[in-house]
C-alpha cells in the first residue's frame, strides 16, 4: 500500500496537543503509554506503529490512510447501548469529552491496540472513517485519535477528506487476517497465554488478536449479534451454560468420543496404529455388549452409523497425514479439543458482549488450558483433535473451506516464529 502519495479534497490539518486523556467517564481507561513516546516505544500493534511513524514524519495523508483501514472504537453508556442493541441499532451516537490539550470538546476514537479491558459501563462500539464522515454533524468540531498515547492526534472536522480516504481504502482491512499479536498489555507467556493459544486456531482464522484477554472484538453491538447468530446466546445465563459446557468438553458428540475411546483402548492393548477393520469390529461388539447389559436390544442402525463414522474419521486422518497435520501413521486422540479450543473464544466473546467480567473470562481460559494439557501431549496433537471436530461438525467430507481454512491457519501457527505454538511451551 502506498502512503502519503496524492492529496484529497481540502487540506489535511496537522495535529494539536499532546499528553493525557480525560475521556468521557474514563471510558477507555488508562492508556498503555502516556504522553511523549520514549526513545524505544513499543507499539501495541502494527496499526499504532504505522500511525506513530506517519505522525513522526508529519505525513497526515498516510495517518488517515491507516485510520481508513481499521476499526475505530468509541464509548457509549451501557443503558444506551442496550437500548440500541435491542432495537437493532449499530451505534452512531457519540459522546464528546472536553480536551484540555486543544481546549475544545472532541469526539474520541481509539484503535484496537490501545484499549483498556472491557468494563460493564461504558461499553465500546466500532465504527470506521467513512461512517464518521457520513454522520458528522460538526458539533463538537474536533476529533481526537488515540488521545494520551504516543500516536495521538487531534483534528478539526473534515468529512470530505475522511470520505476520500475511506473510498480509496482496500476492501480487505490490513488487520483482518494473519497471525496478530498484542505486543503490549497482553500475556505472551504463562498459563493465560497457553489458554489463549488453545483458542488460536479460531482466533487467527477470524483475524483477531490471539493473545488479548481484554477483548473488545468488533465492539459491543457486533459481538452480541455474532453470539446470537452463531450460538443463540442472548443472555448471561445462556452464555454461562455454553461456556461451562465448552470448558468441560460436553458439547462434543458423545458418539465421536465413544468411538475414539474404543480405538485408544485397542491401541493401549496392542500398541501402535489400530487397523480400521479391527476398530469397527470391536466397536460393534462393545455396542452390542453395552445394549445387553442395559437390557435393551442392540440398535443396528446406530451401529451402522458408528461404522460410517469410523470411515469418515479414517479418511480425514489420511488427509491430515498427507497435509502434515498428523505425523506418518498418526491418529487423532480425541475431538475434545473442538470444545477446549472454542472455550477461550467464548470467554472473550462473553466479555466483549457484557455477559461476563474479566475475572470470569480469565477463569474460563485457564480451565480450558488445564483440560487441554490433561488430554493432549502437544500443540500438534491438540490441533488434530480440534480440526477433526470442526470437520465432523461442518465439513461433510467435502474438504472445503471448513477444512482448508484450518489447514492454512495450522501451518501459520506451526511455522511462524512469532506464533504462540512456537513460543509458548505445551507443558
Amino acid at each position: 500500500m502506498e502512503l502519503g502519495n496524492g492529496a484529497g479534497p481540502g487540506v489535511t490539518p496537522g495535529p494539536m496537543g499532546a499528553g493525557g486523556f480525560g475521556g468521557p467517564a474514563g471510558a477507555f481507561g488508562p492508556p498503555p503509554q502516556m504522553g511523549q513516546a520514549p526513545a524505544a516505544w513499543q507499539a501495541p500493534t502494527d496499526t499504532e506503529q504505522r500511525l506513530y511513524d506517519a505522525k513522526m514524519r508529519g505525513d497526515w495523508q498516510a495517518y488517515f490512510d491507516v485510520l481508513a483501514e481499521v476499526d475505530l472504537f468509541h464509548a457509549m453508556p451501557r443503558a444506551l447501548a442496550e437500548a440500541e442493541s435491542a432495537s437493532g441499532g449499530s451505534g452512531t451516537t457519540w459522546t464528546p469529552y472536553w480536551s484540555p490539550q486543544v481546549g475544545r470538546h472532541c469526539f474520541a476514537f481509539m484503535t484496537e491496540g490501545v484499549l483498556a479491558a472491557p468494563v460493564q459501563d461504558p461499553v465500546l462500539f466500532t465504527t470506521d472513517l467513512g461512517t464518521i464522515a457520513r454522520n458528522w454533524n460538526g458539533d463538537p468540531r474536533w476529533v481526537a485519535i488515540n488521545p494520551g498515547t504516543p500516536c495521538e492526534a487531534y483534528f478539526p472536522g473534515n468529512p470530505p477528506l475522511w470520505q476520500w480516504h475511506a473510498d480509496k481504502a482496500p476492501d480487505t482491512p490490513c488487520c483482518s487476517t494473519g497471525l496478530r499479536t498484542l505486543r503490549v498489555g497482553a500475556p505472551l507467556q504463562g498459563p493465560v497465554a497457553h489458554g489463549l493459544a488453545c483458542g488460536a486456531l479460531l482466533a487467527v482464522n477470524n483475524g483477531d488478536l490471539w493473545n488479548t484477554l481484554s477483548y473488545h472484538g468488533h465492539g459491543f453491538f457486533i459481538e452480541r449479534k455474532r453470539l446470537d447468530k452463531w450460538w443463540g446466546v442472548t443472555s448471561r445465563a445462556k452464555w454461562q451454560e455454553y461456556q461451562e459446557e465448552l470448558v468441560t468438553g460436553q458439547m462434543v458428540s458423545r458418539t465421536w468420543e465413544f468411538t475414539l475411546e474404543v480405538r485408544r483402548a485397542l491401541s493401549r492393548q496392542y500398541g501402535g496404529t489400530v487397523d480400521p477393520t479391527l476398530w469397527r469390529e470391536t466397536t460393534e461388539r462393545v455396542m452390542r455388549a453395552n445394549a445387553s447389559d442395559a437390557g435393551e436390544p442392540p440398535s443396528d442402525s446406530r451401529i451402522a452409523g458408528v461404522k460410517q463414522l469410523i470411515g469418515r474419521i479414517t479418511r480425514y486422518e489420511a488427509r491430515f497425514r498427507a497435509d502434515g497435520i498428523l505425523p506418518e501413521r498418526g491418529q487423532v486422540r480425541s475431538a475434545l479439543a473442538w470444545d477446549y479450543g472454542r472455550a477461550p473464544n467464548m470467554a472473550r466473546w462473553g466479555l466483549a458482549s457484557g455477559y461476563c467480567d474479566l475475572r470470569e473470562a480469565e477463569s474460563a481460559v485457564l480451565r480450558a488450558s488445564r483440560a487441554s494439557k490433561d488430554e493432549y501431549t502437544s500443540w500438534q496433537d491438540f490441533a488434530a483433535g480440534y480440526i477433526l471436530g470442526r470437520c465432523l461438525h461442518f465439513d461433510e467430507e467435502e474438504f472445503g473451506h471448513w477444512y482448508t481454512d484450518m489447514l492454512d491457519t495450522y501451518r501459520l501457527l506451526m511455522g511462524s516464529a512469532d506464533s504462540p505454538w512456537v513460543s509458548v511451551p505445551w507443558k
